[in-house]
């Protein structure tokens, strides 16, 4: 699996879980559950993760929504 992005936004990331669903695209958040080990402050960014075959379509996905500035570099 390929990270596609990083953040701490709950809601960016539910908006992109939901996008890549539509799209048929398997995504996985990583670290969603750290916040139990951090005491829920929210400062351990989540990790949005996708097969690595699916990788450039998840980017094409997320630059057409306009959020090509949210992704990591490859």
């Amino acid at each position: 699996m390929k990270e596609l992005l990083r953040t701490n936004d709950i809601v960016l990331i539910s908006a992109v879980e939901a996008m890549l669903k539509e799209e048929g695209i398997v995504c996985f958040v990583a670290d969603q559950y750290m916040s139990v080990m951090e005491g829920s402050v929210g400062f351990l960014p989540r990790r949005i993760l996708v097969l690595d075959d699916e990788f450039d379509d998840a980017r094409a996905v997320l630059t057409q929504a306009g959020l090509a500035k949210e992704l990591r570099d490859v």
